[in-house]
């Protein structure tokens, strides 16, 4: 008997999923019925060119995110940038930027610290911004 109980609760409980399938499954076809499929020729005009809008837009967002990201990659040459590219740098000033081109070659970077040119702190934050070559 508890075997019938069950089987019956499971075929109550397929009936109920393929009730919800069914609804699942004409919701969309009744609604489609109810929409307006004769737009003018206007109207599918406006929406390309919105859409045109939109992608054009994000477009030039992930452009300009590129774009930034590969300045922040671009390392800085402190044997051959010139002082205005060197002022570039997070902390660099003009007087900074002269003294760094003034003492020119650099084996190491870090040679802007031992030979002071720049403070330690100045140095922590270009690391990684700048190379000698």
């Amino acid at each position: 008997m508890p075997q019938l109980l069950l089987a019956a609760g499971a075929l109550r409980g397929i009936q109920v999923q393929v009730k919800l399938s069914a609804l699942v499954l004409l919701v969309p076809v009744v609604l489609a019925g109810c929409t307006k499929h004769d737009r003018s020729p206007d109207e599918i005009r406006q929406q390309a060119a919105r859409a045109t809008s939109t992608a054009t837009r994000d477009a030039k967002a992930v452009f300009q995110g590129v774009v930034e990201g590969v300045k922040q990659q671009r390392t800085i040459n402190i044997n051959r940038s010139s002082a205005d590219d060197l002022k570039s740098l997070p902390g660099i000033d003009d007087a900074a930027a002269h003294r760094i081109v003034e003492h020119r070659p650099y084996s190491d970077s870090d040679d802007l610290v031992k030979r002071h040119i720049i403070s330690r702190a100045e140095y922590d934050r270009i690391y990684g911004k700048i190379e000698a070559r």
